[in-house]
C-alpha cells in the first residue's frame, strides 16, 4: 500500500521508485577511509632546536628609528646587494633602451 502525501512534501527518492528509475546519488553512507589514526601523538619525537628564537630580537632591531631604511639595516651586505641590483636595473634599462634604437632604425643594403 502507497501512502500519498501532499503533492509538496514528496522525497526526491520516493518519486524516482514510483516512476521505476533508479536515484542518480547513492542513499548509502561512504566507506570510512581513515577510521583511526596512523599514529598516536605519543608516538611523535619531541624535537629539540639547535638555537633560540631570534625574531623578538630583531624585530626590536629592524624596527629602531635611526634614519636607514629597512634595506639597508644590516650593514655592509644589504649594501652590496642593493648597490649589485640598482646596477643591474640601470644596465638593463640602457641595453633595452639601445636594442629598441637599433631595431627602430632601417637597414642598410
Amino acid at each position: 500500500k502507497v501512502v500519498h502525501k501532499p503533492r509538496h512534501a514528496f522525497n526526491l527518492t520516493f518519486s524516482f521508485f514510483l516512476q521505476g528509475l533508479r536515484p542518480v546519488v547513492s542513499t548509502e553512507a561512504p566507506p570510512i577511509i581513515f577510521a583511526t589514526p596512523t599514529k598516536l601523538s605519543s608516538d611523535f619525537a619531541v624535537y629539540d632546536y639547535a638555537g633560540k628564537n631570534k625574531v623578538p630580537e630583531l624585530q626590536k632591531f629592524f624596527q629602531k628609528s635611526d634614519g636607514v631604511p629597512i634595506h639597508l639595516k644590516r650593514g655592509l651586505p644589504d649594501q652590496m646587494l642593493y648597490r649589485t641590483t640598482m646596477a643591474l636595473t640601470l644596465g638593463g634599462t640602457i641595453y633595452c633602451l639601445i636594442a629598441l634604437y637599433m631595431a627602430s632604425q632601417p637597414r642598410n643594403k
